[in-house]
């Protein structure tokens, strides 16, 4: 019955986590666009105006899903393992596997990272949300049912 409830955990966390990481990267997504829309409202009518000088221009910002070719390939699989191998860890009484799995996985995308702020952004989200997602299931799985 264990193996049962092994093989439960790595098909939830494996599988179910990816539409779950996809979920909460879209809402970091609404959340920012959110901001920005707020950060350029303009100033009501009422309020006396002044004429300043223009702020600088700042570089236009590139929104999270826009990244550049190439950029972070291989995220939906790498993200899978990553469950797999988080879930795996904490079954296997193991949880410091996972700081293991954190390093890997930095080293592998370092120089992606550094050359794209919203790569960047977007790997630290997606593996947060995908890391939560399977400990929470392995956790779940070995304190009740295991």
């Amino acid at each position: 019955m264990e193996a049962l409830w092994i093989v439960v955990a790595l098909l939830v966390a494996g599988g179910i986590g990816s539409p779950v990481t996809m979920l909460v990267l879209r809402l970091a997504r609404s959340v920012d666009t959110a901001e920005r829309r707020r950060a350029e409202l303009p100033e009501p009518a009422d309020q006396p105006q002044f004429d300043l000088p223009d702020p600088p221009a700042e570089p236009p910002r590139a929104p999270v899903d826009s990244l550049p070719p190439g950029v972070l390939r291989g995220g939906l699989v790498i993200g899978v393992l990553e469950r797999l191998a988080v879930t795996v860890a904490i079954l296997g009484g193991e949880p410091v596997a996972i700081a293991y799995i954190v390093a890997v996985k930095a080293l592998g995308r370092y120089a992606e990272l550094k050359e794209s702020p919203a790569a960047s952004e977007r790997f630290i989200i997606g593996t947060l949300a995908s890391m939560l997602w399977a400990a929470g299931v392995a956790t779940i799985i070995k304190v009740y049912l295991l």
